[in-house]
């Protein structure tokens, strides 16, 4: 399957799964042998995208294919793939529980086993940038230091990296649901987080 194909298939899933809403969030692979990012394109609805609609730039932004823009958050994309070197696949949702938590700028610990295993420990607070701007992903970097799978993107939503797109969305899916199991924990009492395996 193309990275296209790819792409298109795991933003369809994720806007089924309502990890965000109208034509918000995005994802991008970095094929660092040609130094290309596929990306959504911007504010296009993911129920009509197809493979021909995914756009290919560079590190700079210059568009090498498509006949779209490519996503707003590009440059937050471009500035993650140029400070690891380990990371090829981003997905940035608005997933409602893990959004909840970067607006109030609060943290989610590793209170689940998954999170130790999937994400290697909790999920950090980048401080807040405007979006659509490189810093975004520059105040996204510190907080996904020693192979950390993701963070929050505070006042904005979550951000998942893997090395492949197959290992980012599925950290998505653990931050989200880690946000999810750790709002009602705190309903019940005071959540137990789990030591560092």
């Amino acid at each position: 399957m193309s990275i296209q194909s790819q792409l298109v298939q795991t933003a369809q899933r994720a806007y089924r799964e309502k990890m965000f809403a109208a034509t918000s969030g995005n994802l991008s692979v970095f094929d660092r042998e040609s130094g290309k990012i596929y990306i959504t394109p911007g504010s296009f609805p993911y129920e009509k995208m197809t493979p021909e609609d995914i756009m290919a730039i560079d590190l700079d932004g210059n568009i090498l294919e498509g006949k779209h823009s490519p996503s707003s958050e590009w440059r937050m994309h471009a500035a993650i793939y140029r400070a690891d070197k380990c990371v090829n696949a981003i997905v940035h949702t608005h997933s409602p529980y893990a959004t909840a938590f970067a607006v109030v700028h609060r943290p989610i610990p590793p209170v689940l086993i998954e999170t130790q295993i999937f994400l290697n420990g909790g999920v950090e607070c980048a401080e807040y940038a405007t979006p659509g701007t490189f810093a975004v992903g520059e105040n996204a970097v510190p907080c996904l230091k020693d192979g950390r799978g993701g963070c929050l993107l505070n006042n904005h939503g979550a951000l998942a990296v893997g090395k492949d797109l197959n290992e980012a969305r599925t950290r998505a899916q653990y931050i989200e649901d880690s946000a999810r199991i750790y709002h009602y924990a705190l309903q019940i009492g005071e959540p137990v987080v789990l030591a560092k395996l």
